[in-house]
Protein backbone atom coordinates (compact mmCIF):
# COMPACT_ATOMS: atom_id res chain seq x y z
CA UNK A 1 0.00 0.00 0.00
CA UNK A 2 0.84 3.39 -0.50
CA UNK A 3 -0.06 6.81 1.33
CA UNK A 4 -1.65 9.74 -0.30
CA UNK A 5 -0.52 12.95 0.90
CA UNK A 6 -1.76 16.80 0.31
CA UNK A 7 0.97 18.28 -2.03
CA UNK A 8 2.78 21.45 -1.81
CA UNK A 9 -0.71 24.21 -1.40
CA UNK A 10 2.01 27.57 -1.16
CA UNK A 11 2.48 29.51 2.00
CA UNK A 12 -0.61 28.39 3.80
CA UNK A 13 -0.72 25.79 6.66
CA UNK A 14 -3.41 24.31 9.03
CA UNK A 15 -5.72 24.17 6.58
CA UNK A 16 -9.28 23.20 7.12
CA UNK A 17 -10.80 20.48 5.13
CA UNK A 18 -14.37 20.78 4.30
CA UNK A 19 -14.96 17.53 2.53
CA UNK A 20 -14.04 14.23 1.92
CA UNK A 21 -14.66 13.29 -0.98
CA UNK A 22 -13.48 9.65 -1.07
CA UNK A 23 -14.06 6.41 1.47
CA UNK A 24 -12.78 3.44 2.31
CA UNK A 25 -13.65 0.76 -1.01
CA UNK A 26 -13.69 3.34 -3.44
CA UNK A 27 -12.07 2.82 -6.61
CA UNK A 28 -9.94 6.26 -8.10
CA UNK A 29 -8.29 7.11 -10.65
CA UNK A 30 -5.61 9.60 -11.46
CA UNK A 31 -6.19 13.69 -10.79
CA UNK A 32 -9.39 12.35 -8.82
CA UNK A 33 -10.14 14.57 -6.63
CA UNK A 34 -9.60 13.17 -2.80
CA UNK A 35 -10.59 15.79 -0.32
CA UNK A 36 -11.68 20.25 -0.45
CA UNK A 37 -9.66 22.77 1.51
CA UNK A 38 -10.68 26.15 1.97
CA UNK A 39 -7.87 28.90 2.62
CA UNK A 40 -8.06 32.68 2.90
CA UNK A 41 -10.98 33.41 0.13
CA UNK A 42 -10.77 30.11 -2.24
CA UNK A 43 -11.12 26.52 -2.18
CA UNK A 44 -9.21 23.77 -3.70
CA UNK A 45 -9.79 20.22 -4.57
CA UNK A 46 -6.60 18.11 -4.08
CA UNK A 47 -6.43 15.34 -6.53
CA UNK A 48 -4.92 11.44 -6.70
CA UNK A 49 -1.51 11.21 -8.10
CA UNK A 50 -2.28 7.28 -8.07
CA UNK A 51 -4.60 5.26 -9.41
CA UNK A 52 -6.27 1.94 -7.33
CA UNK A 53 -8.49 0.99 -4.27
CA UNK A 54 -9.17 3.32 -1.50
CA UNK A 55 -8.01 1.00 1.77
CA UNK A 56 -8.65 3.48 4.63
CA UNK A 57 -9.27 7.59 4.89
CA UNK A 58 -7.80 9.03 7.88
CA UNK A 59 -9.05 12.33 7.19
CA UNK A 60 -12.17 13.90 8.33
CA UNK A 61 -14.34 17.72 7.69
CA UNK A 62 -12.97 19.89 10.12
CA UNK A 63 -9.26 18.42 10.24
CA UNK A 64 -6.93 20.33 9.68
CA UNK A 65 -4.00 19.75 6.90
CA UNK A 66 -0.51 21.26 5.77
CA UNK A 67 1.70 19.84 2.97
CA UNK A 68 2.34 16.33 3.30
CA UNK A 69 -0.32 15.46 5.62
CA UNK A 70 -1.58 11.84 4.94
CA UNK A 71 -4.86 11.78 3.12
CA UNK A 72 -5.54 7.90 3.03
CA UNK A 73 -4.01 4.72 2.18
CA UNK A 74 -4.14 3.12 -1.33
CA UNK A 75 -4.03 -0.26 -2.90
CA UNK A 76 -2.54 0.01 -6.53
CA UNK A 77 -4.19 -1.26 -9.28
CA UNK A 78 -1.55 -3.09 -10.86
CA UNK A 79 1.70 -3.99 -10.50
CA UNK A 80 3.23 -1.24 -12.78
CA UNK A 81 1.41 1.42 -10.93
CA UNK A 82 3.01 0.02 -7.57
CA UNK A 83 6.08 -0.08 -8.92
CA UNK A 84 5.72 3.87 -10.41
CA UNK A 85 3.46 4.88 -6.86
CA UNK A 86 7.06 3.77 -4.65
CA UNK A 87 9.71 5.58 -6.68
CA UNK A 88 7.40 8.66 -6.85
CA UNK A 89 6.97 8.17 -2.92
CA UNK A 90 10.32 7.56 -2.14
CA UNK A 91 11.71 10.86 -3.94
CA UNK A 92 9.17 13.57 -4.10
CA UNK A 93 6.92 12.49 -0.72
CA UNK A 94 6.63 15.34 1.78
CA UNK A 95 7.00 14.56 5.61
CA UNK A 96 4.22 13.29 6.92
CA UNK A 97 2.72 15.39 9.29
CA UNK A 98 3.12 14.56 12.86
CA UNK A 99 0.65 12.77 14.56
CA UNK A 100 -0.59 13.00 18.29
CA UNK A 101 -1.59 9.56 18.97
CA UNK A 102 1.15 7.68 17.17
CA UNK A 103 -0.44 4.63 17.16
CA UNK A 104 -3.66 5.37 16.26
CA UNK A 105 -3.17 5.01 12.46
CA UNK A 106 -1.47 2.05 13.14
CA UNK A 107 -4.34 0.64 14.71
CA UNK A 108 -6.62 1.31 12.26
CA UNK A 109 -4.63 -0.28 9.21
CA UNK A 110 -4.70 -3.32 10.92
CA UNK A 111 -8.36 -2.89 11.86
CA UNK A 112 -8.67 -2.47 7.93
CA UNK A 113 -6.77 -5.53 7.22
CA UNK A 114 -8.40 -7.25 9.28
CA UNK A 115 -11.99 -5.96 8.52
CA UNK A 116 -11.43 -5.45 4.98
CA UNK A 117 -15.53 -6.30 4.45
CA UNK A 118 -16.03 -3.39 6.72
CA UNK A 119 -14.13 -1.08 4.54
CA UNK A 120 -16.07 -1.40 1.32
CA UNK A 121 -19.62 -2.02 2.79
CA UNK A 122 -22.06 0.50 0.85
CA UNK A 123 -23.58 -2.74 -0.77
CA UNK A 124 -24.23 -4.43 2.57
CA UNK A 125 -27.83 -4.54 3.29
CA UNK A 126 -29.82 -1.66 5.46
CA UNK A 127 -30.09 -2.92 9.19
CA UNK A 128 -32.62 -1.38 11.58
CA UNK A 129 -30.90 -0.87 15.42
CA UNK A 130 -32.93 0.27 17.74
CA UNK A 131 -31.45 3.42 20.07
CA UNK A 132 -32.71 4.64 23.18
CA UNK A 133 -33.44 8.30 23.91
CA UNK A 134 -35.09 10.66 26.09
CA UNK A 135 -37.73 12.37 25.28
CA UNK A 136 -37.53 16.44 26.48
CA UNK A 137 -39.06 16.58 29.99
CA UNK A 138 -38.96 13.04 30.74
CA UNK A 139 -36.79 10.64 32.92
CA UNK A 140 -38.33 7.59 31.10
CA UNK A 141 -36.24 6.15 27.85
CA UNK A 142 -37.83 4.84 24.45
CA UNK A 143 -36.37 3.01 21.90
CA UNK A 144 -36.06 4.89 18.33
CA UNK A 145 -35.43 2.77 14.92
CA UNK A 146 -32.66 3.76 12.93
CA UNK A 147 -32.46 2.68 9.73
CA UNK A 148 -28.89 2.64 8.15
CA UNK A 149 -26.64 0.27 6.86
CA UNK A 150 -23.17 -0.91 8.41
CA UNK A 151 -20.91 1.86 5.85
CA UNK A 152 -23.47 5.00 7.55
CA UNK A 153 -23.04 3.29 10.96
CA UNK A 154 -19.18 3.34 10.40
CA UNK A 155 -18.89 6.75 9.24
CA UNK A 156 -21.21 8.38 11.86
CA UNK A 157 -19.05 6.87 14.51
CA UNK A 158 -15.66 7.94 12.98
CA UNK A 159 -17.06 11.66 12.77
CA UNK A 160 -18.65 11.75 16.52
CA UNK A 161 -22.44 11.59 14.83
CA UNK A 162 -25.39 10.55 16.83
CA UNK A 163 -27.38 8.89 14.03
CA UNK A 164 -30.85 10.28 15.89
CA UNK A 165 -29.50 13.51 15.30
CA UNK A 166 -29.38 13.29 11.68
CA UNK A 167 -32.51 13.71 9.38
CA UNK A 168 -32.90 10.83 6.62
CA UNK A 169 -33.01 12.18 3.53
CA UNK A 170 -34.08 8.75 1.73
CA UNK A 171 -38.04 8.45 1.50
CA UNK A 172 -38.14 5.12 3.35
CA UNK A 173 -36.50 7.08 5.87
CA UNK A 174 -32.76 5.50 5.90
CA UNK A 175 -30.50 7.51 6.79
CA UNK A 176 -27.42 7.70 4.15
CA UNK A 177 -23.92 8.73 3.99
CA UNK A 178 -24.70 11.95 2.31
CA UNK A 179 -27.86 12.89 4.86
CA UNK A 180 -24.00 12.21 7.67
CA UNK A 181 -22.22 14.60 5.72
CA UNK A 182 -24.85 16.95 5.68
CA UNK A 183 -25.09 16.97 9.37
CA UNK A 184 -21.92 17.20 9.77
CA UNK A 185 -21.70 20.42 7.48
CA UNK A 186 -24.57 22.08 9.02
CA UNK A 187 -22.75 21.86 12.88
CA UNK A 188 -19.55 22.95 11.51
CA UNK A 189 -21.64 26.49 9.57
CA UNK A 190 -23.22 26.58 13.06
CA UNK A 191 -19.94 26.22 14.77
CA UNK A 192 -18.56 29.23 12.82
CA UNK A 193 -21.60 31.53 12.88
CA UNK A 194 -21.37 31.59 16.66
CA UNK A 195 -17.33 31.82 16.94
CA UNK A 196 -17.94 34.85 14.80
CA UNK A 197 -20.66 36.29 16.71
CA UNK A 198 -18.38 35.46 19.63
CA UNK A 199 -15.72 37.55 17.90
CA UNK A 200 -17.49 40.26 16.89
CA UNK A 201 -19.06 41.33 20.74
CA UNK A 202 -15.82 40.52 22.00
CA UNK A 203 -13.15 42.33 19.95
CA UNK A 204 -10.50 43.01 22.71
CA UNK A 205 -11.76 47.04 22.51
CA UNK A 206 -13.97 47.32 25.21
CA UNK A 207 -16.92 48.49 22.45
CA UNK A 208 -20.42 48.47 23.46
CA UNK A 209 -22.41 45.10 22.41
CA UNK A 210 -23.48 45.26 18.66
CA UNK A 211 -27.30 46.62 18.47
CA UNK A 212 -29.96 44.04 18.64
CA UNK A 213 -32.89 44.95 16.38
CA UNK A 214 -35.58 43.33 14.70
CA UNK A 215 -35.67 45.09 11.57
CA UNK A 216 -39.57 43.29 10.63
CA UNK A 217 -40.73 45.99 13.16
CA UNK A 218 -39.96 48.89 10.76
CA UNK A 219 -41.16 47.05 7.33
CA UNK A 220 -40.80 44.23 5.26
CA UNK A 221 -37.41 42.13 5.09
CA UNK A 222 -35.37 39.61 3.82
CA UNK A 223 -32.51 37.68 5.57
CA UNK A 224 -29.91 36.10 3.28
CA UNK A 225 -26.26 34.59 4.49
CA UNK A 226 -23.11 36.62 3.56
CA UNK A 227 -21.33 34.95 0.72
CA UNK A 228 -18.18 32.82 1.85
CA UNK A 229 -15.89 35.55 0.49
CA UNK A 230 -17.40 37.98 2.15
CA UNK A 231 -17.43 36.26 5.31
CA UNK A 232 -13.45 35.54 4.68
CA UNK A 233 -12.51 38.61 3.71
CA UNK A 234 -14.65 40.61 5.96
CA UNK A 235 -12.99 39.21 8.94
CA UNK A 236 -9.64 40.29 7.15
CA UNK A 237 -10.44 43.76 6.39
CA UNK A 238 -11.91 44.46 10.20
CA UNK A 239 -8.19 42.68 11.60
CA UNK A 240 -6.38 45.10 8.73
CA UNK A 241 -8.73 48.25 9.46
CA UNK A 242 -8.18 47.92 13.53
CA UNK A 243 -4.51 46.68 13.57
CA UNK A 244 -3.15 49.15 11.44
CA UNK A 245 -2.58 52.68 11.29
CA UNK A 246 -3.85 53.74 8.12
CA UNK A 247 -3.11 57.33 6.92
CA UNK A 248 -4.23 58.05 3.15
CA UNK A 249 -2.77 60.53 0.85
CA UNK A 250 -4.58 62.17 -2.07
CA UNK A 251 -3.17 63.18 -5.22
CA UNK A 252 -4.01 63.54 -8.92
CA UNK A 253 -2.12 62.24 -12.39
CA UNK A 254 -2.76 64.13 -15.89
CA UNK A 255 -2.73 60.61 -18.09
CA UNK A 256 -4.06 62.77 -21.43
CA UNK A 257 -0.91 61.61 -23.28
CA UNK A 258 -1.03 58.09 -21.35
CA UNK A 259 -4.53 57.66 -22.76
CA UNK A 260 -3.63 58.70 -25.83
CA UNK A 261 -0.73 55.82 -26.34
CA UNK A 262 -3.23 53.40 -24.92
CA UNK A 263 -5.71 53.75 -27.68
CA UNK A 264 -2.79 53.41 -30.06
CA UNK A 265 -1.53 50.57 -28.97
CA UNK A 266 -4.69 48.78 -28.74
CA UNK A 267 -5.50 49.80 -31.93
CA UNK A 268 -2.32 48.58 -33.58
CA UNK A 269 -2.47 45.12 -31.09
CA UNK A 270 -2.97 41.91 -32.89
CA UNK A 271 -6.74 40.43 -32.87
CA UNK A 272 -8.06 38.55 -29.85
CA UNK A 273 -5.13 39.93 -27.67
CA UNK A 274 -6.45 41.42 -24.03
CA UNK A 275 -6.98 45.37 -23.73
CA UNK A 276 -4.30 47.26 -22.66
CA UNK A 277 -5.69 49.21 -19.47
CA UNK A 278 -4.82 51.90 -17.27
CA UNK A 279 -4.75 49.18 -14.43
CA UNK A 280 -1.72 47.59 -16.53
CA UNK A 281 0.00 50.94 -16.47
CA UNK A 282 -0.25 51.01 -13.12
CA UNK A 283 1.06 48.17 -11.99
CA UNK A 284 4.41 48.82 -13.78
CA UNK A 285 3.98 52.21 -12.17
CA UNK A 286 4.00 51.38 -9.03
CA UNK A 287 7.05 48.58 -9.46
CA UNK A 288 8.88 52.10 -10.52
CA UNK A 289 7.62 53.26 -7.46
CA UNK A 290 8.93 50.29 -4.88
CA UNK A 291 12.04 50.03 -7.04
CA UNK A 292 12.63 54.00 -5.91
CA UNK A 293 11.28 53.90 -2.54
CA UNK A 294 12.57 50.54 -1.15
CA UNK A 295 10.68 51.57 2.32
CA UNK A 296 7.51 50.51 0.81
CA UNK A 297 8.47 47.18 -0.22
CA UNK A 298 8.48 45.36 3.31
CA UNK A 299 6.49 43.83 5.74
CA UNK A 300 6.46 43.90 9.22
CA UNK A 301 7.17 40.49 10.93
CA UNK A 302 6.81 41.09 15.24
CA UNK A 303 9.97 43.69 15.60
CA UNK A 304 11.45 43.29 12.37
CA UNK A 305 10.79 45.09 8.91
CA UNK A 306 11.22 42.12 6.07
CA UNK A 307 12.59 44.29 3.45
CA UNK A 308 12.05 42.46 -0.63
CA UNK A 309 13.93 42.47 -3.77
CA UNK A 310 11.10 40.99 -5.82
CA UNK A 311 8.34 43.22 -7.51
CA UNK A 312 4.83 41.16 -6.99
CA UNK A 313 1.53 43.64 -7.53
CA UNK A 314 -2.04 42.28 -6.58
CA UNK A 315 -5.10 44.29 -7.93
CA UNK A 316 -8.58 44.02 -6.51
CA UNK A 317 -10.71 41.95 -8.92
CA UNK A 318 -15.15 41.80 -9.00
CA UNK A 319 -16.30 38.85 -8.54
CA UNK A 320 -19.93 37.75 -8.64
CA UNK A 321 -19.51 36.54 -4.84
CA UNK A 322 -16.97 39.24 -3.66
CA UNK A 323 -13.85 41.04 -4.23
CA UNK A 324 -10.45 38.95 -4.08
CA UNK A 325 -7.03 39.97 -4.94
CA UNK A 326 -5.11 37.85 -7.84
CA UNK A 327 -0.96 38.71 -8.05
CA UNK A 328 0.98 39.64 -11.04
CA UNK A 329 3.95 38.15 -10.02
CA UNK A 330 7.72 39.32 -11.01
CA UNK A 331 6.09 42.43 -12.94
CA UNK A 332 9.27 43.99 -13.26
CA UNK A 333 9.98 41.41 -15.88
CA UNK A 334 7.37 42.09 -17.87
CA UNK A 335 5.94 44.65 -19.93
CA UNK A 336 2.40 46.45 -19.87
CA UNK A 337 0.89 44.01 -22.73
CA UNK A 338 1.86 41.04 -20.89
CA UNK A 339 0.65 42.38 -17.62
CA UNK A 340 -2.66 43.06 -19.17
CA UNK A 341 -3.03 39.65 -20.76
CA UNK A 342 -1.98 38.26 -17.36
CA UNK A 343 -4.40 39.74 -15.23
CA UNK A 344 -6.89 39.20 -17.99
CA UNK A 345 -6.34 35.70 -17.26
CA UNK A 346 -6.70 35.89 -13.76
CA UNK A 347 -9.73 38.30 -13.65
CA UNK A 348 -11.12 35.16 -15.64
CA UNK A 349 -10.29 32.44 -13.25
CA UNK A 350 -11.69 34.79 -10.66
CA UNK A 351 -14.93 35.01 -11.90
CA UNK A 352 -15.13 31.53 -11.91
CA UNK A 353 -13.75 30.99 -8.46
CA UNK A 354 -11.26 29.42 -9.58
CA UNK A 355 -8.23 31.09 -7.97
CA UNK A 356 -5.59 28.58 -6.10
CA UNK A 357 -4.39 29.78 -3.18
CA UNK A 358 -0.98 30.47 -4.65
CA UNK A 359 -1.79 33.03 -6.81
CA UNK A 360 -3.45 35.66 -4.09
CA UNK A 361 -0.19 35.52 -2.21
CA UNK A 362 3.22 36.99 -1.91
CA UNK A 363 1.87 40.78 -3.35
CA UNK A 364 4.64 43.87 -2.05
CA UNK A 365 1.36 46.22 -2.69
CA UNK A 366 -2.10 45.92 -3.72
CA UNK A 367 -4.35 48.54 -6.10
CA UNK A 368 -7.90 49.01 -6.06
CA UNK A 369 -9.78 50.53 -8.55
CA UNK A 370 -12.62 52.29 -8.98
CA UNK A 371 -12.25 53.46 -12.73
CA UNK A 372 -14.52 51.57 -14.30
CA UNK A 373 -17.47 52.36 -11.40
CA UNK A 374 -16.93 55.94 -10.81
CA UNK A 375 -16.12 58.23 -7.79
CA UNK A 376 -12.94 60.02 -7.19
CA UNK A 377 -10.77 59.68 -4.17
CA UNK A 378 -11.74 56.98 -1.28
CA UNK A 379 -9.16 55.04 1.63
CA UNK A 380 -8.70 52.14 0.84
CA UNK A 381 -7.82 49.21 3.40
CA UNK A 382 -4.10 47.64 3.05
CA UNK A 383 -3.54 44.36 2.35
CA UNK A 384 -1.75 42.99 5.38
CA UNK A 385 0.99 41.97 5.31
CA UNK A 386 1.52 44.58 3.02
CA UNK A 387 2.21 48.02 3.66
CA UNK A 388 0.46 50.49 1.05
CA UNK A 389 -2.30 50.00 -1.23
CA UNK A 390 -3.39 52.36 -3.79
CA UNK A 391 -7.05 53.68 -4.74
CA UNK A 392 -7.82 54.84 -8.40
CA UNK A 393 -10.80 56.58 -8.97
CA UNK A 394 -12.84 57.19 -12.36
CA UNK A 395 -10.81 59.41 -14.99
CA UNK A 396 -12.47 62.61 -15.41
CA UNK A 397 -11.89 65.41 -18.20
CA UNK A 398 -10.99 68.83 -16.62
CA UNK A 399 -9.81 72.58 -17.43
CA UNK A 400 -6.25 72.57 -16.51
CA UNK A 401 -4.48 75.75 -16.51
CA UNK A 402 -1.41 75.83 -18.36
CA UNK A 403 0.28 78.74 -17.52
CA UNK A 404 -1.65 81.14 -20.43
CA UNK A 405 -4.83 79.33 -20.76
CA UNK A 406 -7.41 76.58 -19.76
CA UNK A 407 -6.90 73.41 -21.36
CA UNK A 408 -9.09 69.90 -21.51
CA UNK A 409 -7.17 67.31 -19.60
CA UNK A 410 -7.90 64.11 -18.53
CA UNK A 411 -7.16 63.41 -15.16
CA UNK A 412 -6.79 60.33 -12.85
CA UNK A 413 -7.94 60.43 -8.84
CA UNK A 414 -5.01 58.50 -6.67
CA UNK A 415 -5.42 57.48 -3.29
CA UNK A 416 -2.77 55.98 -0.91
CA UNK A 417 -2.71 54.07 1.89
CA UNK A 418 0.17 53.12 4.06
CA UNK A 419 1.25 51.68 7.43
CA UNK A 420 2.94 54.47 9.74
CA UNK A 421 4.57 51.71 11.49
CA UNK A 422 6.52 51.37 8.47
CA UNK A 423 6.18 54.65 6.48
CA UNK A 424 6.74 58.09 7.09
CA UNK A 425 4.54 61.07 6.09
CA UNK A 426 7.32 62.14 3.95
CA UNK A 427 7.98 59.56 2.35
CA UNK A 428 4.24 58.41 0.95
CA UNK A 429 4.12 62.52 -0.07
CA UNK A 430 7.04 61.20 -2.29
CA UNK A 431 5.94 58.27 -3.53
CA UNK A 432 2.31 59.33 -4.54
CA UNK A 433 4.00 62.47 -6.18
CA UNK A 434 6.50 60.17 -7.92
CA UNK A 435 3.63 57.96 -9.09
CA UNK A 436 1.61 60.17 -10.56
CA UNK A 437 4.58 62.11 -12.62
CA UNK A 438 5.00 58.67 -13.87
CA UNK A 439 1.48 58.28 -14.68
CA UNK A 440 1.71 61.78 -16.91
CA UNK A 441 5.39 60.86 -19.02
CA UNK A 442 5.71 57.21 -18.56
CA UNK A 443 8.88 57.84 -20.66
CA UNK A 444 10.14 58.12 -16.46
CA UNK A 445 9.55 54.17 -15.86
CA UNK A 446 12.22 53.73 -18.67
CA UNK A 447 15.04 56.02 -16.54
Amino acid sequence: MQQLRVPDIGDYRNISVIDVLIRAGDTIDVEQSLITLESDKATMDVPSTFAGTIREVLLKPGDVVSMGSVIAHIEFADAASGASGDANESTNAAPAAPQSEPGKASALRDRAASEPQAAAAPAAPITPVEVPTIAAGSASASRVTIAAGPSVRKLARELGVVLTDVKPGDRNARVLREDVLAHVKATLASSASAVAAAVASSDGLDLLPWPEVDFARFGPVERNPLSRIKRISGGNLHRNWVRIPHVTNFDQADITDLEALRVTLNREAREGSAKVTVLAFLIKACVSALQRFAQFNVSLDGQDLVQKHYFHIGFAADTPNGLVVPVIRDADRKGVAAIAEEMAELAKTARAGKLAAAQMQGGCMSISSLGGIGGTHFTPIINAPEVAILGVGKAETRPVWNGSAFEPRLVLPLSLSWDHRAVDGAEAGRFLAYLAALMTDFRRAML
